[in-house]
């Protein structure tokens, strides 16, 4: 299967070399200098990765990955940027990033990452991947309620759902939540999970009766309880 990579960069020296070296492995990669010519390519078809930076001359890349988020769009979107606070990872991460790849850095890691991103956006979801009261759209990445509701999780609210439920019944630690939907090589404090996972309670509007819980297990994490 072909993978179709989307490199948003206003560089254009960096944009040339990574679509070449994109290219020499055999992905099918367009490129887009800001935001809106971005816009124009993702209304003509569906890419499986977006490389996007962060600083555009029509806007920044939290912007625009909200804003994808917002219409559905589920391609895998890594940040490229040159700031590397923690608070800017976050930020990028809470926009609806999937991965964050701090400037400098070396292409092999680039390559790597994206080769990632890719056999995660073309991997089906199991079967098994079920919440009571709720329906997920693995092609959106969308969760709604049984009435048609959606539900607007970002990127990684999604994902963390997700891993939550495929461990279900499991003790998962802080520490293996960050490696499985932030990733091994993102530096993001251990107390960004207590947080997110706060969020996704809100948003699901999870009460007592449920059919589910998210537990915390004092001093390791949290384990994903459904009803059987």
């Amino acid at each position: 299967m072909t993978v179709e990579v989307l490199i948003v960069e206003d560089d254009e020296n960096l944009r040339i070399a990574l679509q070449d070296n994109l290219e020499q492995e055999s992905y099918r990669v367009c490129s887009a200098r800001n935001g809106e010519q971005a816009q124009q390519w993702l209304d003509k078809q569906r890419f499986d990765v977006i490389v996007l930076d962060i600083m555009l001359p029509d806007g920044d890349g939290y912007q625009l990955c909200r804003r994808w988020r917002k219409k559905a769009i589920a391609s895998m979107i890594i940040m490229l940027t040159a700031r590397s606070l923690e608070e800017d990872i976050v930020k990028g991460f809470e926009a609806g990033a999937d991965d964050y790849l701090i400037k400098p850095y070396r292409l092999t890691e680039f390559l790597l990452r994206v080769r990632a991103l890719a056999r995660r956006a073309n991997k089906p979801l199991a079967e098994t991947l079920a919440l009571p009261g709720f329906r997920i759209d693995a092609d959106a990445h969308q969760v709604s309620r049984q009435s048609g509701e959606a539900i607007e999780l970002t990127a990684k609210e999604y994902d963390l759902l997700m891993c939550l439920i495929a461990n279900r019944n499991s003790a998962l630690t802080r520490n293996h939540i960050l490696d499985e939907v932030w990733g091994q090589d993102v530096v993001v404090d251990a107390r960004t999970v207590d947080n997110f996972v706060s969020n996704l309670k809100k948003k699901l509007g999870w009460h007592a009766n449920a059919g589910f819980r998210i537990a915390t297990i004092r001093g390791v994490g949290y384990r994903m309880e459904i009803d059987e």
